[in-house]
């Protein structure tokens, strides 16, 4: 019997809001990871995460970082991917980036697994995911468009403070807390 192929998976903003969601369900999915290479900022450097009950030490990226990588995920903000995701991919590492950079990249296709899982195929060396709001609504709408094409949608969205990182969402809880102390807003 053939064994299972296995990845060395690097994410990149790995003590980020999203980086520490991409480890956990990295592990919930059970997905075949053999090696897992936390990296961030020099600020976030030395700072652990938890896989699979060990503790792993967090690694300043540089452009060495992706030796070996197989997988990269990238969620540390548009200038890290705009800097490292090309470097990571010139290493042989494929790129799935969460940030903006790469969105309306001409060569990068523009995935959501569920509604065109086949364009992963002509990735090269990066694949780019819509905005969290453009993916809920694709998930939903691909069965009516395959039913009866769709061909305009006016959409209006509220993002989550979640999608600019942990400062932004302690920044939001200070002013809920102040907000609800009735105290004044900073």
């Amino acid at each position: 019997m053939k064994a299972k192929p296995t990845y060395t998976v690097a994410v990149v903003g790995a003590t980020g809001a999203v980086g520490t969601e991409m480890i956990e369900i990295l592990e919930e999915r059970k997905f075949p990871v053999e090696v897992l290479l936390p990296l961030a900022s020099y600020r976030s450097a030395g700072e652990r995460v938890t896989f699979h009950e060990q503790e792993l030490v967090v690694r300043e990226l540089t452009q060495d970082s992706f030796e070996g990588v197989d997988i990269a995920l990238f969620s540390a903000g548009a200038d890290i991917s705009r800097e490292y995701a090309p470097i990571a991919a010139k290493a042989g590492a494929v790129v799935i980036d969460n940030s903006s950079a790469w969105r309306m990249g001409k060569d990068v296709p523009l995935v959501v697994p569920e509604v065109n899982r086949a364009d992963i195929a002509k990735h090269k060396g990066i694949i780019a995911n819509p905005n969290c709001s453009t993916v809920q609504m694709v998930v939903a709408l691909k069965p009516l468009h395959d039913r009866a094409r769709i061909r305009r949608i006016v959409v209006t969205t509220f993002q989550s403070v979640s999608g600019t990182g942990k400062e932004a969402m302690d920044e939001l809880l200070e002013q809920a807390q102040d907000l609800l102390s009735f105290k004044e807003l900073a």
